[in-house]
């Protein structure tokens, strides 16, 4: 086995770091253009020569080793704590060359904790089209540690940056002098710190001294001593650090003089600038990101449509042949209306959720997605937010979870925490299935201006109502959650690329993979427990039923089929599923909801697209001809005891209001409680979507019925 050895990947965010992780260890992995996208350190095996492998550390993306937000936090403690079973052996060191100047800020504090590292130099075509000429020979012997160019998305110069590597590997010393001089604005107590905590650098002297009480590896008998030598010292942590940046910039100034030439008078406008005096106009930019907005959720109907419709039928093709080849028996019961039908009833889905997720993805890898950021944030000052909480607003629509982990990269605790409690307003995948199937039941499908699908209006309209609540709740909270600091949203931007069309189709292969995996096991478990409380109930009460129907075929035999249709309806009804139903429809009937929507209510609060695959099983059990037709048509001739159609128009607009607002996810509360570490915001957070989503779903249905 060759021997394994730690690096990690560290750079200033939109840097290109999560694309050569990507190419290094072949893991794919989700690279955004906006910054905090790596949460988490990732972790990957790549082969750096047949004889060396190494474990490969993403961590995620800072613009200096001063942290401001919990992600900055992690990269932070890895490469100060000596002690860390992650400490890398090398750092690659990626550097955006279109911005050497303030991307050599975050290397040369790096260079100075004496660690082994190499820096790679992406965006060398933005630095060409800007004019900028670098010297990296030159830039190599200035900064006394090796400099490969790369293009991680072009898959250039990996070679030579795992060649350096190599080389690296076994012999690497790190610098014998800072690049920086410390002492001359610190003082004796550099040393004493260094001494007490058996550090290598006086830099990480220098950063255990401004973070001490912070860092969590100090202990209590170290932290009492480091305060009594700064006490002594007068240290003064504002002033020092202000001082190691100027001291720093100036040495990085000269650097660039020797090893940088960029065209002059004037800086060449590079093509992203261009598009940007576009895109980021106050008009046009608000309206080109509406565009936007609509043609994603038109295509996910024009684009999904055959492929759904094909499986819809592929799955009432099967179920029929079941019933066609299998004996009448439970068996074939649980097979046909409890597997087959709960299993379905999402699958079908799948295509929609594969091409929401590569549009979202292409917007991400073309960099338009950070400009979504930059457009909204008036509105999000409007709401007592900043621009910052976009994107975990944004990532809400694909996951509500990986979107709560996201704020982290928000500093100020306010706008956090609110954030995190707004999230899940936003209509998240797992709600697409839902607003389909109802969508389809209530809404007709015709085209507006002969080109464009009312029912993508409808599903771009609860996408926008979810943006909209969020907004309002976020603005009544921040008159709540009270908090005097104020912050700034900054934002790099990160130039136009074409997306690599690659990452999307792997992107929307792995999404559709993790959809009916993970979404599969929950339905398939409750598709069968479903089943069992649909099939079986009270002994009397079934019997009773049996009775009634063996009465009535003997008396009327000429209506057989029609008996039968009744029959299973009634021993549904009667079922301990039905009782279950019976016993909540008062609290749901004001909404227009009956008996079976109100079981899928409780079942969809595992997972929300649930509600399609209790849906399935409900109407299969209780249909003698369930694999003849698709769901959506059951649904559409279900009817009440007095003949009107369950599903009208009132009764499917309630209930598609009542799931954009209410909180039917059990992972999204379990991720708000550790992201805030207690059970009170989950609570809070559960109490005020349910109480907007019952006001709301009973004013709609009032209005409409």
């Amino acid at each position: 086995m060759p021997r394994t050895y730690t690096i990690a990947l560290v750079g200033n965010p939109n840097s290109g770091k999560s694309s050569l992780f990507n190419v290094l260890t072949g893991l794919n992995q989700k690279v955004g253009n906006f910054p905090g996208v790596t949460v988490d350190k990732k972790t990957g095996i790549a082969r750096i020569t047949e004889a060396l492998s190494a474990h490969i550390i993403d961590l995620p993306g800072t613009y200096s080793l001063y942290p401001k937000s919990a992600d900055e936090q992690v990269t932070y403690e890895v490469l100060l704590n000596q002690k860390s079973t992650d400490r890398p052996d090398l750092i690659v060191v990626i550097a955006d060359a279109s911005n050497l100047k303030r991307n050599l800020l975050f290397c040369t504090q790096i260079i100075d904790l004496k660690i082994p590292v190499i820096i790679a130099l992406t965006m060398m075509d933005i630095a060409r089209q800007k004019g900028i000429t670098i010297d990296s020979a030159g830039l190599r012997s200035a900064m006394g540690v090796p400099v490969v160019a790369i293009n991680p998305r072009k898959n250039k110069g990996i070679g030579r940056l795992k060649k350096a590597i190599s080389d690296m590997h076994g012999l690497a010393k790190p610098p014998a002098s800072d690049f920086m001089e410390l002492h001359s604005f610190t003082g004796e107590w550099l040393s004493e710190i260094k001494e007490l905590c058996s550090l290598e650098s006086n830099y990480a002297a220098l950063h255990i001294a401004c973070n001490y009480l912070e860092l969590r590896y100090i202990s209590a008998a170290q932290r009492i001593r480091i305060a009594a030598i700064l006490g002594e010292s007068g240290f003064q942590k504002s002033k020092v650090q202000a001082e190691e940046i100027m001291q720093r910039y100036k040495r990085i100034e000269s650097v660039m003089k020797l090893c940088v030439v960029q065209e002059s008078p004037m800086k060449r406008m590079v093509a992203s600038e261009k598009i940007d005096k576009f895109l980021l106009h106050p008009v046009w930019g608000n309206l080109t990101l509406f565009a936007v907005l609509f043609l994603l959720f038109q295509s996910i109907f024009w684009l999904a449509r055959y492929p759904m419709d094909w499986m819809q039928q592929g799955f009432a093709s099967l179920g029929s042949l079941l019933n066609t080849i299998l004996p009448n028996g439970l068996l074939s019961d649980l097979l046909v209306n409890g597997v087959v039908a709960g299993v379905s009833g999402v699958a079908v889905f799948v295509p929609q959720i594969m091409i929401l997720f590569g549009l979202i993805t292409v917007l991400e890898d073309s960099g338009y997605m950070a400009r979504i950021s930059f457009l909204t944030d008036r509105i999000m000052r409007s709401a007592g937010l900043n621009g910052r909480s976009v994107m975990p607003l944004i990532s809400g629509m694909a996951c509500a979870v990986p979107a709560i982990m996201a704020a982290r990269t928000i500093q100020n605790k306010k706008e956090r925490l609110i954030t995190i409690l707004v999230t899940p307003l936003m209509s998240c995948s797992a709600r697409l299935p839902v607003y389909t199937i109802l969508i389809s039941l209530v809404i007709p499908d015709r085209l507006i201006l002969g080109l464009f699908s009312l029912q993508g209006f409808v599903l771009m309209g609860l996408y926008l109502l979810g943006f909209f609540m969020a907004l309002v709740v976020a603005k009544v909270m921040s008159f709540i959650v009270k908090n005097k600091g104020r912050t700034f949203f900054l934002m790099e931007l990160p130039v136009y690329r074409t997306p690599r069309w690659k990452n999307v189709g792997i992107t929307m292969i792995e999404k559709g993979k993790i959809f009916i995996r993970d979404v599969g096991k929950v339905i398939l478990v409750l598709a069968l427990v479903l089943w069992g409380l649909a099939a079986f109930g009270p002994p009397a009460r079934m019997k009773a039923v049996e009775e009634k129907y063996a009465t009535l075929a003997q008396q009327h035999p000429q209506q057989a089929e029609q008996l039968g249709h009744l029959r299973a309806a009634e021993k549904l009804e009667n079922s301990f599923a039905g009782m279950l139903g019976h016993a909540i429809e008062p609290a749901i009937r004001p909404l227009g909801f009956d008996w079976k929507i109100g079981i899928a209510l409780i079942t969809s609060f595992a997972a929300r697209e649930v509600f399609v695959g209790t849906m399935a099983t409900l109407y299969s059990v209780g249909d003698v001809a369930a694999g003849k037709s698709t769901l959506t048509q059951k649904m559409k001739e279900a009817k009440k005891e007095d003949g009107r159609p369950v599903y009208s128009l009132a009764a499917g607009l309630s209930l598609l209001i009542f799931y954009v607002f209410a909180m039917q996810c059990m992972s999204t509360l379990a991720v708000v409680k550790r992201e805030t570490n207690s059970w009170k915001y989950p609570a809070i957070q559960f109490v005020y979507m349910f109480g907007i989503a019952y006001l709301c779903s009973f004013i709609i249905y009032r209005l409409f019925m």
